[in-house]
């Protein structure tokens, strides 16, 4: 994910829809159709389908199941890299087996972001919203751990623009204090929990997960993690997927990508809970 994501939101966005499955293509255009009026959806069962298509009209979106008739998503996904008129087009690779294939690394730098099947179709629309009809305000708690002055402040001023309330941490100890206080009082606290995985001190970010996990039993549902990290080791990575992150955000951190998926994590989070 180190391209750029240069996106223009659009009231009638064209949304690319490639899924070898005729039931699957249904249900999304439906959900799409239904929760973004003006949507366009443009349905392929196939890859050939998908490049044929590209070449008629200007796309705002891709969805690309990983697993195609003819070819691979990232196949797929790297010939609309090289050959769609925009200079950039989000691709969303929708699939039952993300985490597995994340661990793996079978998703590279053409896929914009990932979508688990398992969260159901309705959650995929609100997600895709984020893209082509991004909200301006929002609201929610989140705990933010970094431990650079500088970074902090202009990230915290950035989702505070958003509407969000923000506690800021300068360490993993002191996100420990919070959230165990939190607890102690009988709440979760914040409802999403953002994080740089090098921190000072003892603690990592990626410890802070696993005690967030271990140590105060929430899952992901209750409590999301959404990891930040400059480093680009896929067995890294890969760890702080398995110990229980929502999500990574590789750094430097470009401001769209960021709040997409921290907006997103947040709604799946809010309406679990409710």
């Amino acid at each position: 994910m180190n391209d750029v994501l240069r996106h223009i939101a659009s009231d009638n966005p064209r949304v690319m829809v490639v899924d070898g499955s005729k039931v699957a293509r249904t249900l999304v255009a439906r959900v799409l159709e239904k929760d973004l009026p003006g949507a366009t959806v443009i349905a392929c069962a196939s890859g050939r389908e998908a490049k044929q298509a590209l070449h008629e009209g200007v796309v705002d979106l891709v969805t690309t199941a990983l697993r195609l008739p003819d070819m691979d998503g990232t196949t797929l996904a790297h010939y609309v890299r090289d050959n769609a008129p925009q200079a950039y087009i989000p691709i969303v690779a929708v699939s039952g087996d993300v985490q597995e294939r994340l661990q793996k690394r079978e998703i590279d730098d053409a896929i914009t972001d990932y979508f688990d099947k398992a969260a159901g179709y309705a959650a995929l629309a609100d997600f895709i919203r984020g893209y082509v009809a991004p909200v301006e305000r929002a609201e929610g708690k989140v705990l933010y751990v970094e431990d650079s002055r500088v970074v902090a402040l202009a990230t915290r001023r950035m989702l505070e623009r958003y509407g969000l309330e923000v506690h800021l941490s300068g360490s993993a100890e002191e996100a420990v204090e919070f959230l165990a206080a939190a607890q102690d009082r009988g709440e979760i606290g914040p409802d999403l929990v953002l994080t740089d995985v090098s921190l000072k001190g003892e603690m990592s970010g990626g410890d802070l997960l696993e005690w967030i996990r271990i140590d105060l039993k929430l899952g992901k549902g209750r409590l999301p993690v959404l990891v930040m990290t400059g480093d680009e080791n896929p067995m890294n990575q890969a760890a702080l997927l398995k110990a229980g992150a929502n999500d990574l955000v590789e750094k430097p951190v470009e401001e769209r990508l960021l709040m997409t998926k921290l907006l997103f994590q947040l709604r799946v989070a809010q309406r679990s809970r409710a």
